[in-house]
């Protein structure tokens, strides 16, 4: 499923987020980080992810 994760962390990084923590402040900041900057998203979500995989 981390897979699956990861790609909808690239194509759209909230929704990567979302389907790993729910709606906490993880989702929300990726949220602003992906207004912000497309890239800072992405970075974030993977570390998101790849934080709650361990």
């Amino acid at each position: 499923m981390s897979i699956i994760r990861i790609i909808l962390a690239i194509i759209l990084p909230p929704l990567g987020v979302f389907f790993t923590v729910g709606i906490r402040g993880a989702f929300w900041l990726n949220i602003l980080l992906t207004l912000l900057g497309f890239l800072p998203g992405i970075i974030h979500a993977i570390w998101v992810i790849a934080k709650h995989d361990k």
